[in-house]
């Protein structure tokens, strides 16, 4: 009984049951007192026409008024008697014998009639009476005198009535039973046509729940339950709306965490890597600046070894601020790619023209294998840090037969460039730490030739600015650093394909 259809149904049959059983009741209980009523109405309505036609004697005798009183007794389903002592019955609904005086009439005269008096008034008495001679039908019977002195009796019987009401009841019966069948078909159909929008929309809210804001109501219509489902789907847009706008809010604000977090941590890393890096340099520079004021050495030469040291020191402080602005500029995405054609091989031509004398210094030969011409889409000027890194790091570490072999190698879409330089292999579990901020695999060498472990970082930045891929391979007899940038081709399909 939980559902409304069910409560409708239930609500509109006892309804009709209720007005169907009143009117059973009431039908049974007052139709008889109803009939009563009617009747002393209709008899004293038939008792003032006969009073008015004996008044005058003439008129008593036209055919038209007797016709007329004939009429109104048969609507009214009242028989009529009028009798007087010198004529006998002058007027009779119902045949009798000539001369006599009907039974009903001489039971009044003779007071042996029975029944329950009704109304009592001077000229007439109104009986709910027996049928005097059979004592078996019952009549409403009004007796009494006309101004004539001639004596009348109106009958009419109430054994139609209880038929009447018996009948009526029994029609109510059949008429009630199939009024209950219809209507129910009816309340049905009806509150089907109710909760159905009302089912929809719960179902609409329980999806609206789950957050899903694609249902929308299609019933339509105006009535209530359409605005209702109109509102739904308004309310559904903008919540829609509202969440997307608070996801976007909220991603927002996990990003925004995030890089405060990253700024963070990599102010913390900063701050520890660089305090730790200047160390060693501020030392030696305020040891031999010491020295130099206290006159520790006196000779020339001993005076210019300090200067050249402190000048050797804060140079390689100079470069590795320098390196960390950069990393910090490529790391936060303040510099913006120019990505351009070029030639990637004529690009290492110009860098190793340019360090020739470091290759002299160590003592290295270089072995440049590339086609006449490698054409590239990458940032120029980024790609030749990229390499100048490597090259720089291949110096710093040949070792063995002192080979360093520079190779461009064209693949399909990409081309890699790799750096070999022949030494010492580096240990696998520095091999993913290379990239990282100032670590340094050989401490003590990497201080040797001024380095901050900071060079691989700023590959790492830039070859993630380019969405490329980097790395480092171990060889047996040495190390090789490699990097991919797009080649001229995939650059034209992927124009052909924009177009």
């Amino acid at each position: 009984m939980n559902s409304i259809k069910r409560q409708l149904i239930a609500v509109f049959l006892g309804l009709l049951a209720t007005i169907f059983v009143m009117i059973f009741v009431m039908n049974s209980s007052f139709l008889g007192r109803y009939y009563l009523a009617h009747k002393k109405a209709d008899m004293i309505g038939m008792y003032q026409m006969l009073g008015t036609a004996v008044e005058d004697e003439a008129l008593w005798q036209e055919k038209e008024v007797q016709r007329e009183l004939q009429t109104e007794s048969e609507r009214a389903n009242i028989s009529v008697t009028v009798a007087n002592q010198e004529k006998g019955v002058v007027l009779q609904t119902e045949q009798v014998r000539e001369g006599t005086l009907p039974a009903p009439i001489f039971g009044y005269l003779t007071g042996k009639n029975q029944g329950e008096l009704l109304e009592k008034e001077e000229n007439y008495v109104i009986y709910k009476a027996e049928d005097f001679q059979h004592r078996k039908d019952r009549y409403l019977e009004m007796f009494g005198e006309l101004s004539d002195g001639s004596l009348f009796l109106l009958q009419s019987p109430l054994e139609s009535i209880r038929d009447s009401a018996g009948l009526a009841n029994k029609f109510l019966i059949y008429v009630g039973i199939v009024t209950m069948l219809f209507g129910a078909l009816l309340v049905w159909f009806f509150s089907r046509k109710i909760t159905e929008p009302i089912l929809e929309l719960a179902a609409l809210s329980k999806r609206m729940a789950d957050l899903d804001f694609d249902v929308k109501y299609t019933g339509g219509g105006r009535d209530e339950i359409g605005i209702l489902g109109e509102n739904f789907n308004s309310m559904s847009r903008k919540l829609e709306r509202t969440i997307s706008e608070l996801k976007r809010a909220n991603n927002q604000l996990q990003k925004d965490i995030q890089q405060k977090e990253k700024m963070e941590n990599m102010r913390t890393e900063f701050l520890g890597n660089v305090s730790h890096e200047l160390k060693t340099p501020i030392a030696l520079i305020q040891g031999y600046a010491e020295g130099l004021k206290e006159g520790i050495s006196e000779d020339p030469e001993s005076r210019e070894f300090y200067c050249d040291v402190i000048m050797d020191e804060a140079n390689k402080m100079t470069q590795m601020v320098r390196n960390l602005l950069t990393l910090n500029q490529l790391e936060f995405g303040a510099e913006e790619l120019e990505v351009e054609r070029f030639d990637v091989v004529r690009l290492i031509q110009g860098v190793l023209a340019s360090c020739e004398i470091l290759i002299q210094q160590a003592g290295a030969t270089v072995d440049f294998i590339a086609d006449e011409k490698v054409f590239v889409w990458a940032d120029e000027f980024k790609t030749e840090q990229v390499f100048r890194n490597y090259l720089t790091n291949a110096l710093h570490h040949v070792d063995y037969e002192k080979r360093i072999e520079i190779r461009v190698i064209p693949k399909g879409n990409l081309v890699r460039v790799t750096v070999f330089n022949s030494g010492a292999q580096i240990p696998e579990e520095d091999l993913s730490r290379l990239w990282d901020k100032f670590y340094k695999v050989d401490k003590a060498h990497t201080r040797e030739y001024g380095g901050n472990g900071i060079g691989l970082s700023i590959v790492r930045a830039i070859m993630e600015s380019f969405h490329q891929q980097y790395g480092v391979c171990n060889f047996d007899n040495g190390v090789e650093f490699w990097f991919e940038l797009d080649a001229e081709n995939y650059r034209e399909e992927t124009k052909n394909l924009e177009k």
